[in-house]
């Protein structure tokens, strides 16, 4: 992993803290919530505060999410928001972390000035003992204040203010007039600069879990399913309706069509599907050769091309298939007949416009493996795990394709991607008729 570190593509964006004064505050906070301290002068944090090294150190990377659940956090600084969460174990706390940081903003970055803030994810799950627990889960809310307790300081002297500015006498109340002195001294002045964060909370009926080997489940759709890459009968006794091992691609397929939660990617509106339907054949390409000791690295598309002619025998069904799918989109040719059975049929997809559109990228990024860069971006440990296991020669060009073909532009290649344009028209088309559909195919009439 040593290469990924070094490029930025593993712990990448972590915030450094390297103070004496944030080193103590980290301590005090970490103290707060776990009662341990680092003897570290210099480390790294994500978004919620989690240091490797400190982890080490502890010899407990879990020190800020014990069980796994209700995860903990410490924000010494508003840049936490740009940075990752590493050791994720639900798919939606990144994003709920960010979210909470962009609301309260102006206030976390007056708070973080003289302490840090020490908090909760907190739901009413306290344990995921048995998968049926997952089910449980269905809203995550904040709680959070300084380790000095400034946000409960300040909602005490607010209160005691509102009595001062409407009690009848108040202004003689010389005990009242010396405890908003003394809480005004550890406060400031809320009158002009408020103390207090927005209380937030987050709906949790969709995600992604590493817990039980993998899930996504999904309550908040019109057909609700759990799917999983590892065993299902583990999951055998939920109340859900849908049970799907990924081994059962027919029903994965039906259940995204029943739920509207994909759409093939030479429908979707202002992207270059051929194009992205090329680079996805590249990565077969290097998948299949990576060890038969072609050198891989700086190899422009044009060398692409000469090694899928010169090993057409070899490459396997989903670079074909991919390969009449493009002939289909630029050359008018044949209607491929690509179905869920078909190994390149989820490389075909992307997510639609919807608020999960997240959640069923990171699925399809596992269903369809080879693509490398959606595995990248849309799901790190499924890619962390299975660079581990690749050859020198993928690793290289792996890195020198993340390092200078995404991170240059992350935001565009996303978009370019996965972004959705506004529809053109207020109406909606008029309905395909299902003749027309059979006949051009799995993903219905495409223009061209």
């Amino acid at each position: 992993m040593n290469r990924l570190i070094r490029t930025g593509l593993m712990f990448g964006n972590l915030i450094h803290v390297d103070s004496p004064a944030l080193v103590e505050r980290y301590n005090r906070a970490l103290e707060h919530l776990t009662g341990r301290t680092t003897a570290l002068t210099d480390f790294y944090i994500d978004i919620s505060g989690y240091s490797p090294e400190v982890g080490h150190e502890l010899d407990d990377h879990h020190y800020l999410n014990h069980a796994g659940v209700n995860r903990q956090f410490i924000l010494l600084t508003t840049q936490q928001k740009t940075a990752p969460l590493l050791n994720a174990r639900f798919s939606t706390s990144r994003g709920i972390l960010r979210q909470f940081i962009e609301e309260n903003e102006p206030a976390l970055f007056a708070l973080t000035t003289r302490d840090a803030v020490a908090g909760e994810l907190a739901n009413s799950v306290y344990d995921i003992a048995t998968p049926a627990r997952l089910l449980d889960i269905r809203r995550v809310r904040i709680e959070a204040d300084t380790t000095g307790g400034a946000i409960k300081q300040a909602a005490r002297l607010d209160e005691k203010v509102d009595r001062f500015l409407n009690e009848e006498d108040a202004w003689f109340d010389d005990v009242l007039i010396a405890e908003m002195i003394t809480l005004a001294g550890e406060t400031g002045d809320i009158v002009r600069n408020p103390v207090n964060l927005r209380e937030m909370s987050f709906e949790q009926r969709n995600f992604w879990t590493d817990h039980f080997g993998g899930a996504y489940v999904f309550q908040d759709v019109a057909h609700p399913g759990l799917i999983t890459p590892g065993d299902t009968s583990i999951f055998n006794d939920l109340p859900i309706a849908a049970l799907h091992g990924f081994e059962d691609r027919d029903a994965i397929a039906r259940f995204l069509e029943k739920n509207s939660l994909v759409e093939p990617i030479v429908k979707a509106r202002g992207i270059d599907a051929a194009a992205i339907l090329r680079q996805k054949m590249d990565f077969i390409v290097v998948d299949t050769l990576a060890d038969s000791g072609i050198t891989l690295r700086g190899l422009t598309r044009a060398d692409m091309r000469r090694l899928a002619r010169q090993n057409a025998e070899r490459l396997p069904p989903e670079f074909h298939a991919l390969a009449a799918l493009v002939n289909w989109a630029e050359n008018d040719g044949p209607w491929p007949a690509i179905t869920s059975r078909h190994p390149a049929y989820f490389y075909t997809f992307r997510a639609a416009d919807h608020p999960d559109a997240d959640l069923v990228n990171m699925l399809l990024s596992e269903l369809a493996p080879k693509d490398i860069r959606q595995l990248f971006i849309c799901h790190k440990p499924a890619f962390y795990a299975r660079y581990a296991g690749w050859s020198d020669t993928k690793k290289d060009y792996v890195v020198d394709f993340l390092v200078n073909e995404y991170q240059v532009d992350k935001l565009g290649t996303r978009t370019a991607l996965f972004g959705h344009e506004a529809p053109m028209q207020e109406t909606a088309p008029p309905p395909i008729p299902e003749a027309t559909i059979a006949h051009v195919g799995p993903w219905g009439a495409v223009r061209r």
